[in-house]
């Protein structure tokens, strides 16, 4: 069996506090390294442009890392001198990121997270625009394998990029979820830190136009007018309230943020909106399990890992019937068109209103869908991809 060195560019990875990219590539750094991990015939050389932070995997026989000054575009400079000077070395590079160096002279595998700045562009600043579009044209364009996230994103790639569909492989995600030990008293204080009183409608992100806000403000609107003017069936147990029902935004104010504030401004139910800015992971855990629902109504996601923290923590999930969210829930989200909000508001209503046995029977489904997403899985499968291309290129 021949032996395979791969390198990986692992800066993505090496920040202390991580969000949506760097943790997908700690993770899958982190996985790969458990998988290999007893393996002779794959050796891997993480590549950084600063020392491996306290929590990379292990340095170890076959994992080991190189520091290559300076930071200063590393990815364009430092990165592609270092594999020239060591092409005979290494079989093939991976980044787990949208950019490779424009001049590789290896074999190389990217990841493409979504297209979303292509769908987008105006929801994005210029500069991060321009470099998505052109870097992730000409990483996709050069490398003989693209991981992408879902099969969403897989179809985008091939349309926009035109590769062949053997050439882009999907890799899912796994749960990057925490369970904690919460106490009654905790729960009590972190709702009464952000002033939120049961029931509620949850949202878990950052607030920019294409997480749809403003219309989840029209759909929470509509919900609350249902709520007052209808009836509650009369069969079954359900756990409704007479107080009107709030809805929290939990998660930073991102860019292009302005008109969703202004509609909060402008809501008849501006102080039932809660908006909590950054949470801890302890935090968030609390939210989900006291909300009555969670929801995700974006107009393009690449994944979608909110609705599957919101089923780990036993809530149903109310989300688009578009892009990747109806891959990654299956049939246990309630499923909507994203621009209705009549629809929205009737779902919403569904669930605030549904007896204890449909609940029971969302949450069954919903644990057992975040059983799906392994990031072992997700290893294996990159793993593969990246023994695949180096054994082609040594035929």
């Amino acid at each position: 069996m021949n032996n395979t060195h791969i390198a990986i560019d692992g800066n993505e990875a090496n920040i202390p506090n991580r969000v949506g990219s760097n943790v997908y590539a700690y993770k899958v750094l982190t996985a790969l390294s458990e998988l290999i991990h007893n393996r002779t015939d794959v050796q891997v050389t993480v590549l950084l442009s600063s020392e491996a932070v306290s929590d990379m995997p292990e340095k170890r026989g076959n994992w080991t890392y190189v520091t290559l000054p300076p930071k200063f575009f590393w990815t364009q400079w430092a990165l592609p001198i270092h594999l020239f000077l060591n092409k005979t070395k290494y079989d093939v590079f991976f980044t787990p990121g949208h950019y490779a160096p424009r001049l590789c002279p290896i074999p190389y595998v990217s990841s493409v997270m979504d297209t979303a700045y292509l769908e987008y562009p105006n929801q994005f600043n210029k500069a991060d625009t321009l470099k998505l579009t052109e870097w992730t044209k000409y990483s996709v364009a050069h490398a003989q394998k693209v991981i992408t996230i879902s099969n969403f994103t897989k179809e985008c790639v091939e349309k926009s990029y035109s590769r062949n569909p053997q050439d882009v492989v999907v890799a899912y995600p796994g749960t990057t979820i925490t369970s904690y030990k919460v106490s009654a008293t905790y729960r009590k204080k972190v709702l009464r830190k952000f002033k939120i009183k049961k029931p509620y409608i949850l949202f878990v992100g950052t607030l920019q136009p294409r997480k749809n806000i403003i219309t989840l403000i029209e759909a929470y609107e509509t919900f609350v007018r249902l709520t007052a003017s209808r009836s509650l069936p009369t069969k079954g147990k359900r756990a409704t309230s007479s107080t009107t029902p709030q809805l929290v935004l939990a998660g930073k104010t991102g860019w292009l943020a302005d008109p969703i504030l202004e509609r909060i401004d402008v809501s008849p139910l501006k102080k039932h909106i809660i908006q909590t800015g950054f949470i801890t992971n302890k935090e968030k855990q609390v939210l989900y399990e006291e909300a009555f629902v969670s929801t995700l109504l974006g107009l393009f996601e690449g994944f979608g890992i909110p609705p599957l923290e919101s089923f780990y923590y036993g809530t149903p999930a109310v989300v688009s019937n578009t892009t990747s969210l109806p891959e990654v829930v299956e049939t246990a989200g309630i499923q909507v068109d994203p621009l209705n909000t009549k629809e929205a508001a009737e779902a919403f209503y569904s669930v605030y209103t549904a007896t204890s046995r449909q609940k029971l029977i969302w949450k069954r489904r919903g644990i057992k869908q975040t059983k799906k997403f392994s990031w072992i899985e997700s290893a294996k499968i990159i793993l593969e991809t990246l023994l695949d291309v180096s054994s082609s290129n040594k035929q």
